[in-house]
């Protein structure tokens, strides 16, 4: 989930984002349903602490397309949510960034640097819960792709990552379904 802003780069993400799209339809699970349809519970993002996102402490793992990822998150810690993604296709390394969760002025922040590229912030523009499931939405307008990163916690241990926004005036989204795994097997953990 490289966010660099170099144009081949982007070409490239955007590219598999393209191809990812078409499958990761087919290669996600269903996002549980609610035994009784409710709609999303708008909250306001000023509301949300960055302790609400302490959940994320761990290891996830996902695969879509021959392509496995991982995010690691460190404990909330000093008032910040440290972590990183690694994405492997056919045992080789396409990409990796450093992320972090922290608190500004104007709110929380995802922030995310890849590779030798600089960072990118993205503030915390909404928190639902649907369901079972809180969804967090975090927005950039002004960046290329994507404009809304969106991580949606699931039930029975699921982590679904959309990351969405327009190229060349289409909608695009592209979703990494993740399970929470051991950081030392890699095994499954069951919730």
């Amino acid at each position: 989930m490289n966010l660099s802003s170099h144009p081949t780069r982007a070409r490239t993400l955007v590219a598999i984002a393209l191809l990812a799209t078409a499958s990761t339809a087919v290669a996600q699970p269903a996002t549980p349903a609610a035994a009784t349809p409710a709609a999303p519970a708008p909250a306001t993002a000023a509301a949300v602490l960055l302790s609400d996102l302490s959940w994320l402490s761990g290891c996830w793992r996902g695969s879509v397309n021959q392509r496995e990822f991982r995010e690691h998150w460190l404990p909330l810690r000093g008032n910040l949510l440290i972590g990183a993604g690694h994405t492997v296709t056919q045992d080789r390394t396409q990409d990796f960034e450093y992320v972090r969760i922290e608190p500004r002025a104007d709110g929380l922040h995802y922030v995310a640097q890849p590779l030798a590229g600089k960072e990118t912030a993205f503030r915390l523009a909404d928190r639902q819960v649907d369901g079972p499931d809180t969804i967090f939405t975090f927005v950039n307008d002004a960046h290329d792709f994507p404009q809304r990163i969106v991580y949606r916690r699931g039930t029975e241990g699921w982590l679904y990552i959309h990351v969405e926004g327009r190229v060349q005036g289409e909608e695009r989204k592209v979703i990494y379904p993740l399970r929470r795994i051991d950081c030392e097997s890699g095994d499954l953990i069951a919730k």
